[in-house]
């Protein structure tokens, strides 16, 4: 009886197993497939074959799959159902042709849809894969980073102990004065002032406060800078704008976060040029800025140098690092922006740096210029429009 209603409709009904046996092949698949007889027991599999191979996967996950399959010159809409129940694992394929310009348009807005949210989820995961590539790296650098305030807090605190010291010698010269502003004759104590003022050395510490205090106040302000620094560069930017920017001063906080990174055998050298505000994203400029330097460095065996230079050309600007290090060799130019291809050890490396960068730099607009030789060293230059193109 269900064969005899299947053979009735106008659809095409496929019933079969995940290996491909079939369990129920109606008239109109067998037409739709050219099978007659026998044959029809290789329906599953010839299916299975012409299905992507996202289907059955997310017909075994959600129970269902919609698509459209070409077959010879026409094109069907495939309605794919997957159930299982303890051990039994069963698929029903229903196929219909696509006749006239209506079916035709609501395949195309279905289709398109499917397009969109495949589109929002690949965004989606790129804002997350840009976000955690930062803070892989931020997490990398947390060592330095931490280096980097602990050097000033620490000076700072020696200070602050020193401080406290030249407030007690201060503090027994102040108490001094006092008895002699009460004592009957108050020069008769000059004599014992003058004794506590040499022995606590109160000229060295009048010398010495001024810049005591300096040196404190800019070790503070060492740290402020850094953790500003970086909590802007660790900003996801997701709600950040389009904005004009003074792209030095992303440069300049890119630089002072990764530093401890690269002092300790680059010798870096600045040759900025006069820019004007430029539109942009700063937070994610700042990546580019910070993978561009670290590959640098990485490049640098022992001791080298590093050029970083910005100029203005027309309607763009350009932002070039320049190093001395090994080069990159004419075959591995060709993959450097492929995603996860590193040519750093295991574990040293995510592959994503550069390929993040050529990202943030084709959104905007822009574009990376490379040229490099081998055992003489590498030049990136980033160019980027002023404004950016409308619509």
């Amino acid at each position: 009886m269900l064969h005899a209603l299947s053979d009735r409709m106008r659809d095409g009904m496929l019933l079969f197993n995940d290996t491909g046996e079939v369990a129920l092949a109606n008239s109109a698949v067998r037409d739709l497939f050219g099978a007659q007889g026998g044959d029809a027991a290789e329906l599953g599999r010839r299916l299975v074959d012409l299905l992507p191979p996202v289907a059955l996967a997310q017909a075994k996950e959600s129970g269902s799959w919609s698509g459209s399959l070409p077959l010879g010159d026409r094109a069907v809409i495939v309605h794919l159902y997957h159930h299982h129940e303890g051990s039994e694992r069963a698929c029903l394929a229903l196929f219909r042709h696509i006749d006239g310009q209506e079916d035709y348009e609501n395949e195309l807005q279905r289709r398109h849809a499917e397009l969109r949210q495949a589109y929002l989820r690949l965004n989606g995961a790129q804002e997350k894969l840009l976000q955690s590539e930062k803070m892989a790296s931020i997490g990398q650098l947390a060592a330095g980073v931490a280096h980097e305030i602990n050097n000033p807090i620490g000076y700072v605190h020696s200070n602050l102990g020193s401080l406290q010291e030249y407030l007690r010698s201060l503090f027994t010269v102040i108490e001094a004065y006092e008895r002699a502003l009460r004592a009957p004759d108050p020069k008769a104590l000059i004599p014992e002032i003058d004794d506590i003022r040499d022995r606590l050395d109160i000229d060295f510490i009048s010398r010495d406060l001024p810049q005591l205090m300096a040196e404190s106040r800019e070790g503070i302000e060492r740290v402020t800078r850094i953790v500003r620094d970086l909590k802007d560069f660790s900003y996801s930017g997701r709600d950040e704008s389009w904005k004009l920017a003074d792209l030095h001063s992303g440069l300049e906080s890119t630089i002072n976060i990764i530093w401890n990174e690269l002092k300790y055998k680059v010798t870096l050298e600045r040759r900025y040029g006069e820019l004007p505000m430029v539109e942009c994203l700063p937070s994610e400029l700042n990546q580019v800025y910070m993978n561009m330097l670290l590959n640098a460095g990485h490049a640098i065996a022992e001791r080298g140098h590093i050029v970083v230079s910005t100029g203005v050309q027309g309607d763009e600007v350009w932002i070039e690092f320049q190093d001395n290090g090994s080069g990159i060799s004419p075959e591995l130019r060709q993959r450097i922006f492929d995603p996860f291809f590193t040519t750093k050890p295991v574990g040293s490396g995510t592959g994503l740096g550069l390929s993040i960068s050529y990202g943030i730099v084709n959104k905007h607009h822009g574009r990376i210029d490379l040229d490099s030789t081998v055992g003489e060293g590498s030049r990136f230059r980033i160019v980027l429009p002023v404004r950016q193109p409308k619509g």
